[in-house]
């Protein structure tokens, strides 16, 4: 077991014996072999107030899962990248209701889906132009072609529309390929979880004239000081890299996607803003306190705290569930809206789960989550490598030992 307390629990309202419930939880999953290794940490009023790590970082090589273990995020990419364009909201560059068409023209005469097959689909007109609201809250009609569900998803597989770790195209390229599909709903109309955010990292490098990547590592991450946060890992640093690993129906490990003979282990042809970043616990604990600190981080400002606001409202016209029928597993439908980049708590006891009114949230493919409250001036950040996300509820029953502990 790795990890460190650095400030005495009581004086931030939280209970010593209900954080160590916590600590059981890790140690279970661990010892059952539902996951290789993971890592905890949870701060209130801006201080660390829990930070375990338990289990393998890497079976075969015998490495403990650390604090400074350096996970893929796969997801929570996107709230960094929501971020980004927001700095050039605030700069004037754009409006979010603008069409991306200002910027993106080969998005100017998109159709929706109705029906067919691959060979011959059918399909109407799009009643309106996708916005970059759109985009920040995946009202756009675009989808992912994982998701294996509908005819759109499969057009996106059979004509490379993937923004993942084995794409070799330019991110204009894939954008642009992504511009000649159907649309899987009428813009506006339907939450639905997708590749919008790639296509806001593409957006970011138009309207910048910079590099997304660099622009990403430039403007948020460097300022942040998230020193290990990127979209591959040097070589210096690959040693803290997990490997990840599927759990398999036996309820077995086995491996993914190695450590040493990761992708990530070179930068990638397309920097993902939807899902490209690895990071640590603690690099992107600070992007939660600069989210609490609404846009500002030890005196470091790169939002205002109205723009901040405005990114953590619910911006739908009412819960996911009433938006579609959402094909994911990153958080609840019932009683969960979506902002500028995350998920947002309406109404926990719709949600049937403990929590706040307004906390913001968000998770990965490989298990990985975050939430911040701020009500509770409260941030906790979970990293672990497993795939899927549904294999297994972890950020359920951390949400729970994590409020049970709250004595304030």
């Amino acid at each position: 077991m790795h990890g460190e307390i650095a400030s005495e629990p009581r004086a931030l309202g939280l209970c010593p014996d209900r954080l160590e419930r916590i600590d059981g939880w890790m140690r279970r999953l661990v010892d059952d072999g539902k996951v290789a290794g993971l890592s905890v940490m949870l701060a209130r009023g801006g201080r660390t107030a829990f930070f375990r790590a338990h289990g393998r970082a890497d079976i075969a090589r015998d490495v403990p899962f650390a604090p400074d273990t350096i996970a893929r995020i796969y997801s929570m990419t996107k709230p960094l990248t929501s971020v980004a364009v927001m700095m050039l909201y605030e700069e004037g560059r754009f409006q979010l209701d603008d069409p991306i068409t200002r910027f993106l023209p080969e998005f100017s005469d998109l159709r929706v889906l109705t029906g067919g097959n691959r060979a011959k689909f059918d399909s109407e007109p799009a009643r309106r132009l996708i916005t970059i609201r759109d985009l920040l809250t995946h009202t756009s009609g675009l989808t992912y072609g994982f998701m294996e569900a509908t005819l759109v998803d499969a057009l996106y597989r059979q004509n490379g529309v993937d923004f993942g770790e084995t794409q070799e195209a330019s991110l204009a390229e894939v954008v642009g390929r992504l511009a000649r599909q159907p649309l899987l709903a009428q813009p506006g109309a339907e939450w639905n979880y997708s590749v919008a955010t790639d296509v806001l990292g593409h957006l970011v490098a138009v309207v910048s004239g910079q590099d997304f990547a660099d622009f990403l590592r430039q403007r948020v991450l460097g300022p942040l000081g998230m020193i290990d946060t990127d979209f591959s890992v040097s070589a210096d640093k690959l040693p803290r890299l997990a490997a990840n690993y599927s759990l398999f129906r036996d309820r077995t490990l086995k491996l993914y996607d190695d450590a040493v003979g990761s992708r990530f282990a070179r930068p990638p042809a397309v920097a993902s803003g939807g899902g490209g970043l690895v990071s640590t616990a603690s690099d992107y604990m600070r992007f939660c306190r600069f989210l609490l600190g609404r846009g500002e981080l030890e005196g470091t400002r790169l939002l205002g705290r109205k723009t901040v606001d405005l990114m953590l409202m619910n911006h739908l016209d009412g819960d996911l569930a009433s938006m579609g029928q959402p094909r994911f597993s990153e958080t609840a439908y019932t009683g969960i809206g979506f902002g500028l980049g995350f998920s947002v708590m309406l109404d926990p006891a719709r949600a049937q789960i403990v929590g706040t009114p307004g906390e913001v949230a968000w998770g990965g493919l490989a298990s990985t989550a975050f939430w911040v409250d701020p009500a509770e001036d409260l941030a906790v950040v979970l990293l672990t490598q497993l795939i899927p996300s549904s294999a297994l509820p972890l950020r359920r029953e951390l949400r729970v030992l994590t409020y049970a502990a709250l004595v304030d």
